[in-house]
């Protein structure tokens, strides 16, 4: 009994200096916040947060693992044994999520994140769209890196753009519009 409540204040602390930590970064750059405005904020100590993070930047690192864990978990739940999957499917389940944690992937994939943490998270999708594309002989696998490079880049884009358009779009769209973008660059490829 013991091991599990102390589990959770945990769990609860950790979910306190993350809330507090993003809303400092809505206000200000990551370099101007500092341990003691986010203990403030959190109302705990500056040795609880040590305690689960060297600094704010491993806590943004960990942030960040963090939402790539889920994504890959949201994709996986798509794959089942022998099952295909829909690149548009594929797509709108990214775009589901970056829309059900609005707050953290505004801060994050916006023109103020980290642009290799945004790959990050463009690559893992892209990734099994690409194997998708390939795998069905669609294009070959070295055309498919020019339009994945390409793809990333701007679906990074497209991101920012839904944000500032306060995602008035539904995720289905952007997923159709994403899916049907990149299939316009391999057929352009295949002509070539």
């Amino acid at each position: 009994m013991r091991e599990s409540k102390d589990d959770r204040r945990v769990k609860y602390t950790k979910m306190v200096i993350k809330e507090s930590f993003i809303n400092l970064l809505e206000k200000k750059d990551l370099s101007r916040i500092t341990v003691k405005e986010i203990c403030e904020d959190a109302d705990i100590n500056r040795a609880t947060f040590y305690s689960h993070y060297t600094d704010v930047y491993d806590l943004l690192r960990k942030i960040e693992n963090e939402l790539l864990e889920n994504v890959n978990a949201q994709l996986s739940q798509l794959y089942e044994k022998g099952k295909k999957v829909n690149e548009v499917d594929l797509a709108e389940r990214i775009f589901d999520y970056i829309k059900e944690n609005a707050k953290l992937c505004r801060l994050l994939l916006s023109e103020r994140g980290d642009i290799s943490f945004q790959k990050k998270v463009m690559i893992i999708a892209y990734d099994k769209i690409i194997n998708e594309l390939t795998d069905n002989n669609k294009i070959s696998r070295e055309d498919a890196e020019y339009v994945y490079s390409f793809a990333i880049t701007g679906c990074i884009g497209i991101v920012q753009k839904w944000f500032n358009d306060n995602m008035k779009k539904s995720p289905r769209f952007m997923a159709e519009m994403v899916i049907r973008l990149t299939l316009g660059l391999i057929n352009i490829s295949k002509q070539h």
